[in-house]
Parts: structure tokens; C-alpha cells; sequence
């Protein structure tokens, strides 16, 4: 069986850098075993794995719940994140040199986040999502403080069609002197989506300019959809 590692590396990542590229998301191919996934889920009511709850009503950001992962995070969670981080800076750079923006990030993640750390943002990001039938989350951006690299990754652990009903990931595009453009896509069991957190640079006449992008996801019409959330920096 192959390694979570050796799933990523075997992504078609140029294929991935020219779907970011016209839409601002990209699928990546299968990253966790459907065994892999049933075991990351099943993580979901072990409360002392988590650091906070979030009641997503009760803050207006939709409805349902979701957690952030307490250190240390389990072993398939930091091997993708790992695994994950040097195949997206390529691309966060080419990004950033496109909008005249620093591209700052170091070459691992280990160095990124302790810069995080030494700003003050030491809180892990890495999240475990529950909806059940009625559940939705609305469109947003996952910022967390100063420090942000720019894209992430959200892994479908339960399969759409069999084990739930809606619940599509939504990602919305204001583009600059334009209607908003949207994309809506189902994650397929252990499939990732790579997406941009911030901004997706859109040609001008003057260059480039950026487009804020946020995301969400559609009212769950039954069943239970988990889905993992890797973000590749900590919260203030």
C-alpha cells in the first residue's frame, strides 16, 4: 500500500498549478484509503484529540460543527500536511511574484510555522468538519492572523451519494469590474481539493489583478459528510 507521501507525490501537480491557475481550485486524485478516512472520522468524538469546538450557528457561520486538532496531530494528518507543503509553495510563489507581493515562505513547513510561532500565532488550524442533514458552512476565508500561506487542502472522508446528499464545496470568485464566478465541486472519498485561501491572481490590463475568493459549502440534504481541513498556517 502506498504511503500518504508517495499519494501526493504521485499527483499530476502541473496539471494542479494550471487548475489553480483558471480557477482558483484543484482536484488532486485520491490521498487517503477509505479505510484511512473511516479511521480519521471515527476520531471525531474523542474530544481530548481537539483544542476548541466550533457550534457554527451559534456564530453565525452557517450550521454544523467542526474541531481544530490539539498537538501532537495524527500521523496521516501531519504526513499529508508534510507532504503537502513543499508541492503548493511552488505555486503560492509564482502567486505572489504574479501581484507584487512577497513570497516569503521558507522551503519547509517546520520553518514556516515557527515564524508563525515567533508572530504569535501558535493555535493549530488543522480541522475535522461534521455535518449532518440541514448542515452548511457559510463563504469565508480561512486567514487566522498576519501570517497566511495562501492555499489549503479539504479531504473528503465519506463518499457523496452513498453516505450523504448535498453538501457540495463551494468556492466564489469576486472578480475585479465583474460578476461573482463560482465553482462547485463533490469530493469524492479521500480525494483532496486544493484551493486558494486568500486571493487568485486574474490577468489585467495592467498585469495582474488579484480576485478575493472564499468558500463554503451547500445544505447537506441527508446522511453524515466529514471532511479534513489542512491549513499550512497557525492561528493568532
Amino acid at each position: 500500500m502506498l504511503k500518504p507521501q508517495e499519494r501526493v507525490a504521485r499527483a499530476d501537480w502541473k496539471g494542479i498549478a494550471r487548475e489553480m491557475d483558471a480557477h482558483g481550485c484543484a482536484p488532486t486524485g485520491p490521498l487517503l484509503t477509505a479505510e484511512e478516512c473511516r479511521r480519521i472520522s471515527g476520531l471525531y468524538d474523542e474530544a481530548a484529540l481537539f483544542r476548541s469546538t466550533v457550534d457554527m450557528e451559534r456564530h453565525r457561520f452557517g450550521r454544523g460543527q467542526y474541531r481544530y486538532f490539539d498537538r501532537p496531530f495524527p500521523d496521516l494528518v501531519e504526513e499529508l500536511r508534510q507532504a503537502l507543503y513543499p508541492r503548493l509553495l511552488p505555486i503560492a510563489r509564482e502567486w505572489a511574484a504574479r501581484l507584487g507581493r512577497p513570497g516569503h515562505w521558507p522551503d519547509t513547513l517546520d520553518e514556516w510555522l515557527a515564524r508563525c510561532h515567533e508572530a504569535g500565532q501558535t493555535k493549530s488550524t488543522q480541522i475535522l468538519l461534521r455535518y449532518r442533514e440541514g448542515d452548511w458552512n457559510a463563504l469565508h476565508r480561512d486567514l487566522y492572523g498576519d501570517l497566511v500561506f495562501p492555499m489549503q487542502v479539504v479531504i473528503g472522508l465519506d463518499e457523496p451519494g452513498a453516505d450523504y446528499g448535498g453538501g457540495e464545496f463551494l468556492l466564489v470568485e469576486q472578480r475585479p469590474r465583474a460578476q461573482s464566478r463560482g465553482t462547485v465541486t463533490l469530493l469524492p472519498q479521500g480525494h483532496g481539493l486544493v484551493f486558494t485561501t486568500r486571493d487568485r491572481p486574474v490577468p489585467s490590463a495592467r498585469g495582474w489583478s488579484a480576485a478575493p475568493v472564499r468558500h463554503g459549502v451547500s445544505t447537506v440534504r441527508h446522511g453524515l459528510r466529514h471532511t479534513l481541513g489542512l491549513v499550512f498556517h497557525d492561528a493568532a
